[in-house]
């Protein structure tokens, strides 16, 4: 099955795409559904060759666009929709990710298969906060934040973006300045119990691995090594690797990175293990 750029219903009623591929041979015992992080989405870099390598080791592989990512149907590459980035918030990517497991149930026959979600970055941090969905075997997270109320800009920052409505961060690759509504730090404020990645962390008794680079200047190791202490689960250090494990945007190659290859196997050698 190759299923690409489908459409799901996400967040707020607002159409997004999302991929499904799963091996040839009907007879798999695993799919993982794949979640992005902040500024990504489901075409970024490497991802594309980060489901075939999965697809290749037996393994089905579905990922999604968050809703409010910034990016449309019509094209989903970087972020033609500024307006939909800036009202972005945790709790619509909650939902998105909700969103995408019942696609996936609703697309292919999931009997007998054991799901597990897999995030990079902020995306790691989502898959903790919906791993406690009864449909979910398991928890992986790449690069993993482990607090969203430290990603907020505090004292005389928040009083400046509270009184303006927004504030912009510079994308660095593209030069867009993407703007936050502060409705993105209002919904944080009003949800920090269900935002609460340590208290979802700690009450999420399923098999979890974590995996970061120890040259990560974006997210340091320290956050994997809280969720791995937290869920009881596996934490994996790639040596040297970077936040994003060699990959970049436009990727061109036909391998991936290194670092990202290692990354691959050790996801796949911790899901062929819960078999």
């Amino acid at each position: 099955m190759q299923l690409i750029n489908q459409i799901y219903t996400g967040a707020n009623s607002r159409k997004s795409l999302i991929d499904l591929v799963t091996p040839d041979n009907e007879i798999f015992n695993s799919v993982v559904l794949f979640v992005h992080g902040y500024k990504g989405f489901k075409d970024w870099g490497c991802w594309n060759l980060v489901s075939d390598y999965f697809v290749t080791h037996n393994i089905g592989f579905c990922k999604l666009n968050l809703s409010h990512n910034g990016g449309t149907i019509d094209n989903p590459i970087d972020f033609p929709d500024l307006v939909a980035f800036g009202d972005n918030r945790y709790t619509y990517e909650i939902d998105d990710i909700y969103e995408g497991i019942d696609w996936l149930y609703r697309t292919m026959d999931m009997s007998g298969k054991k799901l597990f979600l897999v995030g990079h970055s902020r995306g790691g941090g989502d898959v903790i906060l919906t791993g406690q969905d009864e449909r979910v075997y398991g928890v992986i997270t790449w690069a993993s934040i482990s607090n969203i109320a430290n990603r907020f800009p505090v004292g005389q920052e928040l009083q400046q973006w509270e009184e303006e409505g927004v504030r912009y961060v510079e994308n660095n690759r593209t030069k867009q300045r993407m703007p936050h509504q502060f409705s993105f730090y209002e919904d944080w404020y009003y949800n920090q119990d269900l935002l609460d990645i340590k208290k979802a962390s700690i009450s999420l008794k399923k098999p979890c691995l974590h995996v970061h680079g120890t040259n990560d200047d974006a997210v340091h190791m320290k956050e994997s090594e809280a969720l791995a202490e937290w869920t009881s689960g596996e934490l994996i250090r790639i040596q040297e690797a970077d936040h994003t494990f060699g990959a970049s945007h436009p990727w061109s190659e036909d391998n991936l990175p290194a670092w990202l290859e290692e990354v691959g196997s050790y996801t796949i050698k911790f899901i062929q293990a819960q078999q």
